[in-house]
């Protein structure tokens, strides 16, 4: 009964529970249309389209029930197992987790039987520090004896080789306590320290001044020290080779107590400037040969001798060039050597050198203050020290790695007196030689090869004196200082330019007289020379070291104007450039100006000369020259002699160049659209042009008709033949017609201009130039 029953449902109910399920699948996951399709398609396969293959359905169903209940298999095992593994995972968490409780557990009562350990331990731990404490100390005490044993030891062997004359193991023995001083320096120990610099102060005195006696002995037995030069007729001494000998040795015996003396000075230098604590101290030999110098010099030069003037600094620092110059050669040839021989790095010559400049250093830092308040007196102290400087560094060939005495002078209020001063001389200078006589006459007018810029006395004068006041700071070891000297000599041109200016504005009712030009001449000279100055390697120099540290001296500088300086694009004088070259294009206006009054009040007659009712060329026997042209002509020949003659030829160039181009246009303007020509006309008028006026300015130029551009190809449309105007014409109308539209076979009325020769003039400029000429046209 079971089987009817499964057929039954096989065909009535489980086929529409099976499609049912399957558009419940399809509507769950759609992705699973293709596979069901699949199905239906096999299953129509197998049965066939006959419905007697329906009886292949029962074993179909049989098979799928058989899959169904394997599957169902599948899963019942499967979902049995996985709560056993569930299971498993779980106990051993559990079995994970005792053990680390356990574990902890353990950790705890270690830790708590470490910490008992590590109590009752600590008052072991104390009681061994402070065993290891006093070790320590008596460690310590045991060295400071050690020391102070080491120290009366070094000092009973200096008595004993003292008292036996055994100068170099004394020599040693100073030189190990000075080791000794120098590994104490780290050390907090300053009784010790204080004790042995004392004991080293005292051996060393004692040493040094018995060395100190015997090396005077050697040195006055070579007539040491030079106080006049040194003459070659003395004959040496008998004994020359011992008093070499004696020399060398104690020379090298103070160079061996080098280290101590310098550790014993260390605290007594406490210089103040910082140009003196970059130099290393002076040998010990250098030092001893200075003090018969230092004597005298401090006899002579301190206290109310009469050689001690304020107002001669020349006396003292002439003295310390002539003992330079006087002990030169017994330095490089006695001396020198036996440093050599010593393997000391030191020259001979520049360590006396250094030495005697202590000397006028002390005196100048004494003397420089003194002299703030008298002008005078402080502007020669200046100059006999920049002139001390220039011989020391040339004659003596001082190193320039080493400071002379110009730092002195740029303390800050002896510098900025220095600035003060050298503003108010240079302004005073300026007022006089402005109001001098000759100030706008060239004082080289009579000598033609020195005189082609043609500036005026008071223009170069002043230049000279910026050039002064340049070789003044140039040998200045501090760049801030030069720059200092630059602002300055910049402010002394803008006063300059500003009087120029003031001086020309009073000239400006005759520009054509000679001391307008002479101005004009001074501002061009001037605008030279800085423009020559701008190239000027020291100039360039300043210019770096304006980009890095110059804007508290020179002013903010723009990040544009810092950026053309670091590029070398510009230079320190670009606006003082600028404000000249202004002023010099306002004077060449102005001049122009002038000249063009003149010119146009005398070709007043000319521009209304009757150009229509000329005789034609062929009615006349040769052409000349209008007569109504001449007074025009001689007016601007007389000036272009004239200014040619008081004008620098650079400044003459652009005079006459500015004029030429003026001439054009008022010609072609006033003279040329202002009238009509006929064929006589025309004619005269490019005769006039091309043989008189361009001839007055071909002595300057090999082609002055390229300056007339209006004027030249004006004459040339005035003065074209019937033909070609009329072909031009119709070439112009064409082209109007044409207008928007290409036609490559026409030609352009630009083409047509460029092949007479016409280039700056338009082709609406060439059709009013034809309609000038239309009277006679018209009649052709």
């Amino acid at each position: 009964m079971a089987a009817p029953v499964m057929k039954h449902n096989k065909h009535s109910s489980n086929a529409p529970s099976h499609l049912d399920r399957t558009d419940s699948r399809n509507s769950e996951s759609p992705s699973e249309d293709g596979h069901f399709t699949d199905d239906v398609v096999a299953l129509q396969k197998e049965i066939g389209g006959d419905l007697k293959s329906l009886k292949k359905v029962s074993g179909l169903l049989e098979q799928l029930t058989l899959e169904n209940k394997q599957l169902e298999e599948q899963v019942l095992t499967v979902s049995s197992s996985v709560p056993l593994r569930v299971s498993a995972a779980l106990s051993t968490a559990e079995e994970s987790r005792l053990k680390l409780e356990s574990l902890l557990e353990k950790e705890r009562v270690l830790s708590n039987t470490l910490q008992q350990h590590l109590q009752g331990a600590q008052v072991w731990a104390d009681s061994i520090g402070q065993v290891l404490g006093q070790l320590d100390a008596l460690e310590r005490h045991m060295k400071y004896l050690q020391c102070l044993s080491r120290i009366e030891e070094l000092s009973d062997s200096i008595q004993q080789y003292l008292m036996t004359n055994s100068m170099w193991d004394a020599v040693g023995a100073i030189d190990r306590m000075a080791s000794l001083d120098m590994g104490l320096r780290e050390s907090g120990c300053s009784h010790l320290q204080a004790f042995l610099r004392e004991t080293l102060r005292f051996w060393h005195k004692i040493l040094i001044d018995k060395l100190a006696s015997d090396f005077e002995e050697v040195l006055t037995q070579f007539h040491w020290p030079f106080i006049s030069p040194p003459t070659q007729t003395l004959s040496p001494p008998a004994n020359a080779q011992e008093l070499n000998s004696q020399l060398e040795l104690l020379v090298s015996q103070l160079l061996s107590l080098q280290t101590s003396d310098d550790l014993i000075s260390e605290k007594k230098e406490t210089p103040s400037r910082p140009e003196q604590s970059q130099t290393p101290p002076l040998s010990l030999p250098i030092q001893i040969m200075l003090l018969p110098l230092s004597k005298r010099f401090r006899y002579h030069f301190t206290g109310n001798r009469q050689t001690n003037n304020l107002s001669k600094p020349e006396w003292y620092l002439t003295q310390v060039l002539i003992w330079m110059g006087n002990s030169s050669n017994f330095m490089d040839e006695k001396i020198q050597p036996i440093l050599d021989r010593a393997g000391a790095k030191i020259n001979a010559r520049v360590e006396l050198c250094r030495g005697l400049l202590t000397l006028a250093q002390e005196k100048l830092s004494q003397d420089a203050p003194r002299l703030l308040y008298d002008d005078a007196l402080f502007c020669h102290l200046v100059d006999e020290v920049l002139q001390f400087e220039k011989e020391l560094r040339s004659t003596h060939s001082y190193p320039r790695a080493y400071p002379g005495i110009l730092h002195i002078l740029l303390e800050e209020t002896v510098f900025q007196k220095w600035l003060s001063v050298e503003r108010k001389m240079a302004v005073e200078k300026v007022d006089a030689m402005l109001s001098a006589e000759g100030a706008w006459s060239s004082q080289y007018k009579d000598i033609t090869d020195m005189d082609e810029l043609k500036a005026p006395d008071c223009a170069e004068t002043f230049m000279t004196l910026l050039l002064v006041i340049t070789e003044r700071y140039r040998a200045l070891p501090c760049p801030r200082a030069q720059l200092s000297f630059l602002a300055l000599q910049k402010e002394l041109v803008d006063d300059f330019r500003i009087r120029l200016t003031q001086v020309m504005k009073e000239e400006s009712r005759q520009p054509l007289s000679p001391r307008y030009c002479a101005i004009l001449n001074a501002a061009n000279y001037i605008s030279t020379v800085l423009s020559d100055w701008g190239d000027n390697v020291f100039f360039l120099q300043l210019q770096q070291a304006a980009v890095s540290d110059g804007e508290e001296i020179l002013g903010p500088l723009g990040a544009t104007e810092t950026g053309r300086l670091a590029s070398l694009e510009g230079s320190l004088f670009e606006a003082l450039l600028a404000l000249l070259e202004r002023l010099r294009g306002d004077m060449l206006g102005r001049l122009l100006d002038a000249v063009m009054r003149d010119v146009k009040e005398k070709a007043q007659p000319y521009c209304k000369d009757r150009w229509i009712s000329l005789p034609s060329q062929s009615d006349q026997a040769t052409m000349s020259l209008s007569s109504s042209a001449c007074p025009m002509m001689l007016c601007l020949r007389d000036h272009l002699l004239q200014l040619q003659q008081m004008l620098c030829l650079p400044l003459f160039q652009m005079f006459w160049q500015g004029l030429a181009e003026r001439l054009d246009s008022f010609i072609y303007e006033d003279l040329i659209l202002y009238n009509h020509f006929n064929e006589g006309g025309a004619a005269q008028l490019q005769y006039d042009m091309t043989r008189n006026l361009f001839s007055l300015f071909g002595h300057y130029c090999k082609r002055p008709e390229n300056f007339f551009k209006h004027v030249k190809e004006a004459c040339i449309i005035l003065t074209l033949k019937v033909g070609p105007a009329l072909l031009f014409c119709d070439v112009l109308k064409q082209s109007e017609e044409d207008e928007g539209i290409l036609n490559h076979q026409q030609p352009s009325p630009e083409s047509a201009l460029n092949e007479l020769g016409v280039y700056k003039l338009g082709p609406s400029d060439v059709q009013i130039l034809l309609n000038l000429r239309s009277a006679w046209l018209n009649q052709s």
